[in-house]
């Protein structure tokens, strides 16, 4: 029984450590971390790899201005925003990796994508 019992730790533990990645993501949005707002223009959509490509505007306390590759908090934003869209989102002190609530701002008039 004890090697059953071991067994069944080790299963726990692997399937613990593999989920730790998305339940950090989430956990970093709802720790208390200070959330600043990002504005930036979507260069690449990635539904495979599930990410997004953004020239990002300077966040002051948070990052300077810059082209990065984003993962973004939920899957279906990837099927809405287009390469070219200004978006809006929520980053959080410490992830640079994640963008949140990401919205599409409505054009602005006269402007060009």
């Amino acid at each position: 029984m004890t090697n059953l019992r071991r067994a069944l730790v080790s299963i726990l533990i692997g399937m613990t450590l593999a989920v730790s990645p998305f339940v950090s993501a989430a956990h970093a949005q709802q720790s208390g971390k200070k959330a600043f707002t990002f504005h930036g223009k979507v260069e690449k959509v990635d539904a495979k790899d599930k990410t997004l490509t953004v020239n990002g505007e300077k966040v002051d306390g948070w990052m300077g201005a810059m082209t990065m590759v984003y993962g973004v908090d939920k899957d279906d934003v990837l099927k809405q925003v287009k390469s070219g869209d200004q978006i809006t989102a929520k980053v959080y002190e410490g992830d640079f990796k994640t963008l949140y609530e990401v919205k599409i701002d409505p054009p602005k008039p006269g402007a060009k994508k």
